[in-house]
């Protein structure tokens, strides 16, 4: 794998799948000798609480979680 003239690199899909390195999903750099590390952010929002933060007050419908329930089990 080679080095971008703008400094990037492309992680293989097997590695992004393992270590769960989705789009947007922030890294950290190690470097310990020659050597450099790559791994997720520590405490860093995951992008699921981003996605929750970003729909919070977006509904257009007024329901209670019970209406909402009822809705998606089928009778």
């Amino acid at each position: 794998m080679k080095v971008t003239s703008k400094g990037q690199v492309t992680v293989p899909l097997e590695i992004r799948r393992r270590l769960g390195l989705l789009p947007d999903t922030e890294v950290e750099f190690k470097v310990v000798g020659d050597r450099v590390y790559l791994q997720k952010a520590a405490g860093k929002a995951r992008r699921g609480a981003a996605l929750v933060t970003h729909m919070r007050g977006r509904a257009t419908v007024r329901m209670s979680t019970d209406e909402i329930m009822a809705l998606t089990r089928s009778e």
